[in-house]
């Protein structure tokens, strides 16, 4: 990850995620990256695409859904390219994943991945792209998104067993996520990343057979902690399964030898690659631990919710809009200069374990993972 040398200047009122409109960057340094005040440059941008979802996962939302975003306060596919276009030309960003609610849902998904992928940067280089699904429909998509120049997925897989999963998505749908896992495989949109919730008393006890699962076919599997992102009082930090739980539950089947935290970089999954009976490598294991383990030192993350809002972190509680000023009419770099000013106000890291943590106003959905 790229750094600026910026010291550690005293949070100003107003610029620490609680304040309104653009901060103060009279002391930002000349670059034209998206730099914040701790050194961190934001490099990998994260667009949602919708808020809207086909799944009612237990951890992501009620079981009747939220009230999903009016057509017209989401970003048109126009819109969402040229958003992107300036981030990948005007602000330094090289990696592009695609997000929701579930992005499969957007009729233009194919269009804005060709878009991106036609991109260069400003040394030329094509950006990295990735999408965040939950697998329905990946089967009839696949190669239709690897023609477009989709680099890999994530797919969302919280349990190999029928019951478990409906239990958990609301919705009996494995067979077709599982199908989708294997279209994506076959289509060449590889590695193929499954992202997996641990539930305590529900699939907690999974742990070890979706990682076999994983290793048997070549997947890279991530098991992630369950973030205060859902529905209000529904999180409770007692009651989530924690990357020490999980990584026990793992050994209890897998020898696991930790990667360095050089290789770590600025990904948020912890690795650990899995030996066999022999110490040689069969594959790997992450856990992105963003509660007990947090990782925000290293961030380079920026983020696009499918109303044209950008946020600096998943829980910040203050958005900066780009739609309004690009509806009006401003141009690129009068954009780009907004999108900076936003970063540069980012904070230390999500505080979590604050006491006066407050967990944002949108839910996951609404953010864009």
């Amino acid at each position: 990850m790229a750094s600026v040398t910026l010291g550690m200047p005293a949070v100003r009122p107003g610029a620490d995620g609680g304040g309104t409109g653009v901060p103060s960057t009279s002391d930002r340094p000349v670059t034209d990256g998206l730099v914040d005040r701790f050194g961190r440059v934001a490099t990998d941008l994260r667009v949602s695409l919708t808020d809207r979802c086909n799944l009612r996962c237990e951890y992501c939302m009620p079981p009747e859904g939220f009230e999903w975003l009016p057509t017209d306060q989401v970003l048109t596919d126009d819109e969402v390219i040229r958003l992107i276009t300036v981030a990948v030309q005007r602000l330094g960003v090289h990696e592009v994943r695609f997000t929701g609610g579930e992005p499969l849902l957007r009729k233009g998904l194919e269009r804005i991945v060709a878009a991106t992928s036609a991109l260069r940067t400003a040394a030329g280089v094509t950006p990295e792209t990735s999408l965040t699904t939950n697998g329905l429909g990946l089967h009839r998509r696949a190669a239709a998104l690897a023609e477009a120049g989709l680099g890999r997925v994530n797919v969302s897989l919280d349990s190999l067993d029928r019951e478990v999963y409906a239990t958990l998505a609301r919705r009996d749908r494995l067979a077709d996520v599982l199908a989708g896992v294997e279209a994506a495989d076959a289509a060449g949109l590889r590695p193929v990343k499954l992202n997996s919730v641990l539930m305590r008393g529900v699939n907690d006890a999974e742990a070890p057979d979706l990682l076999a699962f994983a290793l048997e076919r070549g997947y890279e599997l991530r098991f992630i902690e369950q973030m205060p992102l859902g529905p209000r009082e529904s999180w409770q930090r007692g009651e989530m399964v924690t990357a020490e739980e999980i990584l026990t539950r793992l050994q209890q089947r897998f020898t696991l030898a930790a990667t360095s935290v050089e290789e770590r970089g600025a990904a948020p999954a912890q690795l650990w690659t899995v030996l066999d009976d022999q110490g040689r490598p069969r594959g790997s294991v992450g856990v992105i631990a963003s509660v007990t383990r947090p990782f925000c030192g290293a961030c380079d993350r920026t983020r696009l919710t499918a109303d044209g809002q950008m946020r600096d972190c998943l829980f910040a509680r203050t958005e900066y809009d780009l739609r309004g000023p690009l509806r009006a009419g401003a141009g690129d770099e009068e954009i780009a200069r907004l999108w900076r000013a936003g970063m540069w106000g980012k904070r230390a890291g999500h505080g979590i374990d604050d006491p006066g943590f407050l967990q944002p106003d949108r839910p996951m959905s609404a953010i864009g993972g």
